[in-house]
């Protein structure tokens, strides 16, 4: 046999060994460098981070900051309650979603099985009211209302009811103090969403799941600062849960206190007059649509008029918060959201804008000195006015004669404003404007910081809006289209209308100037955007943030951050031009439209000295809104009422027993400073101890029913007054005050064919 050699495969075969030697070894140092790094560079951190694994997690909610009236009376804490939650996680893990523990527990609860399902299932676009709009990773609460015996029953059966928990809670409490409500100012809370949780996880306030969040109000503007840090304890267990030790422990943190500037006294009566203001009213005739009033939405705001801080604002229609609290139901959600309702969710002190009519009429007043009008005039006061055929009359068609601009003002004279204005129009090129146009009257209104926000320290809060040239351009852009598709030349009324629009919508018109000029047309303005022009005129001329919240106080009263007045601009007028119109808008209280609201009945004008100013807005297709601004050297009041009829006919009354209370003035003119709320604003801060109770005055739980027991006891009349309204024993003032209330006397109401359209 014949051998033949190998010499052409043995050294490929050696490279190959050679190759996977060296693979081999590299593998193996890569696993070796691995396995050094992950157990001896960072196998601190691993052990760590695996430790972790056996550690559960409890958090104890912090408790939540108080809300706090100005001298310390709780508008809004907490209490302890019986809560009885479910784990929706634990719940679905069950073979039939756990149906037949939460039947169980509805009859323990003494609820139906519907009413305890409906408080599990997720909120979303089809689910309506009663749902859970929380994380469903947290416990969902089921009633916060369980007695001891139902708590009991729970915990000695847990085998019965899996995911089932029964523990006492704080939850946030709305006391309403001596029945002062506050509720659009307070707002209310919800659990976070899974969406806030992702928001704020990289911030300094984090969530936590079993977080309550501020909706609206101050509990949403304020909300970091009250919620507070809650507590974490972190246990170690076993691979069976069973706890083996405690790893870590973070004390909670209770929430900051907010000491507001709100007056719970002052609040309650405001509220209650401008309801009784309001329910006077559905009582009187409307002339112009043949049936009563409506009067179906107010405002009110008491500011202070030298610092913008709101002492009291109420909202009608308003609602109970403590609806919100451990979830509201089916019928509750409907009634606040509901435009039977009248949507109560809203604050209209600050989200209500309307036309303001002569209120308003301070505005123009100063556009035309700026203009290079003289204050003194005279001007022509007829009574009516006509551009190019058509007829703009005077209210009630008075005529005064020649007169000065604080006549003008006393009397309300829209004649006279209706001359100014088209001057001014005519001045800036009529139809035809100038390149450049002065526009005093729609600058002047910007200056006063109309058309914008005032910076008030609650949040949703609306601009309301100038109807200038800038405003009238982009309304007619958005709007030319679907004028120009509905209008029809030679039409019905609302088609040429459209028609014209479509053509020339853009167009500052004759009509648009007068009408704006008296605070009609398409302006639109808040109450306390004209709380804060009022209060800026009272104290000299700076316009202030308005602000509610006064100081922001720790848990143990230690930290006191105070919230200071902000200024945000002056008036643009003189103050010589300040001087002359506030002593027009005090000849309004003493002789002009409010005359018989104040002077007529009794006002101390030598010793508080009352400013006013009234004002009827006509808004198409409703009824007209009553307007009352007002102010003193100490506060500024303004009351709105929409379809409530005349300034001083609807809102005087209540706003003339507001500045009673304020001072404790009686019907006689005699002031009593120990009937009065509030004669000077507060200035002094809650203290807060350090075991975390507050120093705060005994608060009456009825205040007006303690007025009517003295009113009974003077021999008084039969209408409810509120603590800090004097009680007036004779049937002469009685007679008096209820004339006020019914909205009786001069320019109760607006005769026909004196209504105000656009050229």
């Amino acid at each position: 046999m014949t051998n033949i050699p190998e010499t052409g495969r043995t050294p490929r075969v050696q490279i190959r060994l050679v190759v996977i030697q060296i693979l081999v070894l590299s593998l193996l140092g890569t696993l070796g460098g691995r396995l050094w790094y992950l157990q001896i560079r960072e196998g601190q951190a691993y052990a760590k981070e695996a430790s972790g694994n056996h550690v559960q997690q409890v958090v104890q909610p912090a408790v939540r900051g108080s809300i706090l009236d100005a001298r310390g009376v709780p508008l809004a804490d907490n209490e302890t309650r019986l809560v009885v939650s479910a784990s929706r996680t634990d719940l679905l893990k069950m073979p039939d979603d756990g149906k037949g523990v939460l039947t169980k527990l509805a009859g323990v609860l003494s609820m139906t099985p519907a009413e305890v399902m409906e408080k599990v299932r997720l909120c979303d676009a089809k689910t309506p009211q009663p749902c859970w709009n929380g994380s469903p990773y947290q416990p969902i609460p089921i009633t916060d209302e369980a007695t001891p015996k139902q708590a009991l029953q729970i915990r000695e059966r847990a085998e019965d009811f899996p995911g089932i928990t029964a523990e006492p809670q704080a939850l946030r409490r709305y006391p309403s103090p001596g029945g002062s409500n506050t509720a659009q100012v307070l707002g209310y809370l919800s659990p976070v969403t899974d969406q806030e949780l992702q928001q704020a996880q990289d911030t300094d306030s984090p969530y936590l799941r079993s977080d309550q969040v501020g909706r609206s109000g101050l509990e949403r503007q304020y909300d970091k600062q009250l919620r507070g840090k809650a507590g974490v304890t972190r246990y170690e267990v076993d691979n069976l849960g069973r706890v083996i030790g405690e790893a870590k422990a973070d004390a909670a943190q209770a929430g900051s206190n907010l000491v507001t500037s709100i007056d719970s006294r002052v609040q309650r009566v405001a509220e209650y007059e401008l309801n009784e203001a309001m329910k006077e009213a559905r009582k009187e005739w409307d002339r112009n649509t043949n049936e009563r009033y409506k009067a179906d939405s107010g405002a009110v705001v008491v500011m202070e008029a030298k610092t913008g801080r709101v002492v009291a604002m109420a909202s009608n229609p308003s609602y109970d918060p403590n609806a919100w609290v451990g979830g509201i139901s089916a019928k509750d959600y409907k009634r606040l959201t509901g435009k039977e309702s009248n949507y109560p969710l809203l604050n209209r002190a600050i989200q209500g804008q309307s036309a303001p009519g002569s209120i308003f009429k301070v505005i123009p007043t100063a556009a035309a000195i700026n203009a290079g009008y003289s204050f003194d005039g005279p001007y022509q006061c007829s009574s009516s006015y006509s551009i190019g055929g058509q007829v703009f009359k005077n209210f009630e068609s008075k005529g005064y004669g020649p007169i000065s601009l604080g006549r003008a003002l006393e009397v309300s004279c829209d004649t006279v404003f209706y001359r100014l204005s088209h001057e001014e129009w005519k001045r800036d090129g009529g139809t035809k404007p100038k390149k450049k146009t002065n526009d005093w009257f729609y600058k002047t209104a910007h200056q006063f910081g109309l058309g914008a926000e005032t910076g008030i320290d609650l949040p949703n809060e609306v601009t309301g809006r100038i109807p200038d040239r800038q405003w009238k351009q982009d309304y007619w852009k958005a709007n030319k289209n679907a004028w120009c598709k509905y209008g029809k030349k030679g039409g019905s009324y609302a088609q040429q209308i459209a028609y014209e629009n479509c053509l020339e919508g853009n167009r500052m018109r004759a009509g648009d100037s007068v009408n704006y000029s008296i605070g009609q047309g398409d302006t639109l303005v808040t109450p306390i955007q004209m709380a804060s022009i009022y209060a800026a005129i009272s104290n000299g001329g700076t316009l202030y943030n308005p602000t509610v919240g006064k100081a922001v106080v720790s848990a143990d009263g230690r930290t006191v951050d105070e919230i200071k007045p902000k200024p945000r601009s002056k008036l643009p007028i003189g103050r010589k031009t300040l001087t002359e119109m506030s002593d027009a808008l005090a000849g309004v209280a003493t002789r002009g439209t409010a005359a018989w609201r104040f002077a007529d009945v009794g006002w101390p004008q030598n010793k508080i000295a009352m400013h006013a100013k009234t004002g009827t807005a006509e808004v198409y297709g409703k009824q007209t809104t009553s307007w009352f601004a007002t102010y003193t050297k100490d506060y500024a009041v303004v009351m709105t009422i929409a379809q409530g009829g005349t300034g001083s006919g609807a809102s005087g009354p209540a706003v003339r027993n507001i500045y009673d209370a304020l001072y404790g003035v009686s019907d006689g003119g005699a002031i009593d400073r120990k009937n009065a709320l509030l004669p000077t604003p507060q200035k002094s801060l809650p203290k807060v101890r350090t075991d975390g109770t507050i120093t705060s005055p005994k608060v009456s739980k009825d205040p007006a029913k303690e007025q009517r027991a003295s009113q009974q006891d003077a021999g008084g009349g039969d209408q409810p007054q509120l603590a800090g309204t004097a009680a007036t024993p004779t049937p002469e003032n009685r007679d008096t005050r209820r004339r006020r209330r019914r909205g009786r006397g001069p320019g109760a109401g607006r005769g026909p064919g004196s209504r105000r359209t656009l050229t």
